[in-house]
């Protein structure tokens, strides 16, 4: 560890016994070693840092005594102490504008050097002893089971009397609190130190095998006059970060295992064929799953990429912030939900939860970039597979529309519901693609603008709004589709085909 030159000063061994003779301009000097020396004139080999005591005592006019300062100054070291031979001895003149100069600290004693080196070695070792205790008592406390982040960040923040949190990949607190989280880079994986205002934030990454992200982030801020004892914390931060390192891996197994479990009793659910068997019903009430009732399906999909096993937690806080209680599935690229009502619910009811899905869909949207789709309301459990298909749908359409927040809700789309049904059939498709095909490589993308247009049920204004382009480029682009396919956009059959055709080949490029 280091210390600066007026810390050693400070000391109860230095203080009164040793003064500043010249060089008070690099009091803050780093000093990492205290080294006696018998002789100023011998080759001694010096290092950064290193704060030179001559033992013997030193006629002040000894041309040495120069060299050493020079030697020192060179070198990177930190100060020069020697011993007066009796009285109070002053430097030359000559000798302390060189130190000066150099702005090396030349200090001068009338005690037992050898006492004062001692005195500042104990002062430099007393972090590095610090530091191991610490880490000794990180081991004890987190490394005999496996400990919550809960119980990490308490047990920390009693071994370091500052406060301490885990973070999630956003750097949102998942277990304590911090004063000021959002200072950690969530985007690395190295241990990172941010000087603040009054203190210091340390924070360590907790990484799983193979990635490249951490998946939490645990920090600590210490203020005040304990902020120049954080350098000892960070290998009992890292102590700490194993032990969240540990308890994340049990808990994916639990979740993934948990997962796979879930998923294959909605699977058995989806194709039940009547009333459930008694085994469905128990493996279903032992997950907490009600059957009775009127089911809303909610279906929320997600990027292929996104590991929806470790943000499910996500959907259901964001669900629960709108004080909707569903069952959560993770089910292919997202998750199946549902939530259940005694009775068959009012409209007013359902545009209720319609409200307060969308909002949570924002949410969702914001972190994770989902689409969602709501179902109908349907009774008992055969009902269940029937609300989760019309969400699954609502989704499918939704993932295509971001003028509607690509949020849709299977009320809000009527008979175009079942007509999405049909144009999923294996006819409507090539022919479909057929009617569309004049469009293929034609520049300014005139299928989804033709979509678009379609979409904002002909307003030009709407359309360009949602393409991010003038509205005289959306009104070129439908001149020239009406001119290639040879129609004309007020006919409405002509523009329900094509608006059928438009989703059903969006729909497959996905």
């Amino acid at each position: 560890m280091s210390a600066s030159v007026r810390r050693l000063l400070a000391l109860a061994e230095w203080a009164g016994a040793v003064r500043v003779a010249a060089g008070g301009r690099g009091l803050d000097r780093e000093v990492r070693r205290v080294s006696p020396i018998t002789d100023p004139g011998a080759e001694h080999p010096l290092t950064a840092g290193e704060l030179l005591t001559v033992v013997g005592p030193v006629d002040p006019g000894d041309w040495r005594l120069d060299a050493l300062l020079r030697r020192a100054a060179d070198a990177g070291g930190a100060a020069v102490l020697y011993r007066e031979r009796g009285g109070e001895d002053v430097p030359l003149l000559a000798t302390r504008m060189l130190a000066d100069r150099l702005g090396m600290p030349l200090l001068v004693t009338g005690a037992g050097p050898l006492d004062l080196v001692v005195a500042a070695r104990l002062a430099l070792a007393v972090p590095e002893l610090d530091g191991a205790e610490l880490v000794m008592a990180a081991h004890r406390a987190l490394g005999t089971r496996l400990h919550p982040p809960q119980e990490v960040a308490a047990t920390l923040r009693a071994l370091f009397h500052a406060p301490v949190a885990v973070l999630d990949e956003r750097g949102e607190p998942l277990a304590g609190e911090l004063a000021e989280p959002s200072q950690v880079r969530v985007d690395g994986p190295v241990p990172q130190r941010v000087e603040l205002a009054d203190g210091v934030l340390l924070a360590h990454p907790v990484l799983l095998p193979g990635a490249t992200r951490p998946a939490l982030w645990l920090a600590t801020e210490v203020r005040g006059a304990e902020a120049a004892a954080a350098g000892i914390l960070p290998p009992a931060l890292a102590v700490a970060a194993g032990a969240v390192q540990r308890w994340l891996l049990a808990h994916r197994l639990e979740t993934e295992r948990d997962a796979r479990t879930r998923t294959a009793l909605l699977g058995d659910l989806l194709r039940l064929d009547g009333e459930p068997s008694a085994d469905l019903r128990r493996r279903a009430a032992d997950a907490g799953w009600p059957l009775g009732g009127w089911h809303v399906g909610i279906r929320v999909g997600t990027p292929s990429t996104l590991d929806n096993v470790a943000r499910g937690p996500e959907v259901t806080r964001a669900l629960r912030a709108e004080g909707i209680e569903a069952v959560v599935v993770e089910h292919g690229a997202g998750w199946t939900a549902w939530t259940t009502f005694d009775h068959e619910p009012t409209a007013t009811r359902v545009r209720t939860l319609a409200a307060g899905l969308r909002a949570a869909h924002r949410e969702l949207q914001r972190t994770m970039g989902a689409h969602m789709g709501v179902g109908r309301p349907h009774p008992l459990p055969d009902g269940l597979a029937g609300t989760i298909a019309e969400a699954t749908d609502a989704a499918r359409l939704a993932a295509t529309r971001p003028e509607t927040g690509r949020f849709l809700h299977v009320d809000q789309l009527g008979m175009a519901q079942l007509l999405l049904e049909w144009t999923r059939t294996d006819t409507f498709e090539p022919a479909a693609r057929a009617l569309l095909s004049p469009l293929h490589g034609i520049p300014g993308d005139l299928i989804h603008t033709l979509a678009a247009y379609l979409d904002a049920e002909s307003s030009l204004a709407e359309t360009a709004a949602v393409l991010g382009v003038h509205r005289n480029t959306v009104a070129a682009r439908i001149d020239r589709v009406e001119h290639l396919l040879g129609v004309s956009l007020t006919h409405r059959d002509d523009r329900l085909a094509l608006h059928l055709a438009c989703r059903t080949v969006i729909l497959a490029e996905e």
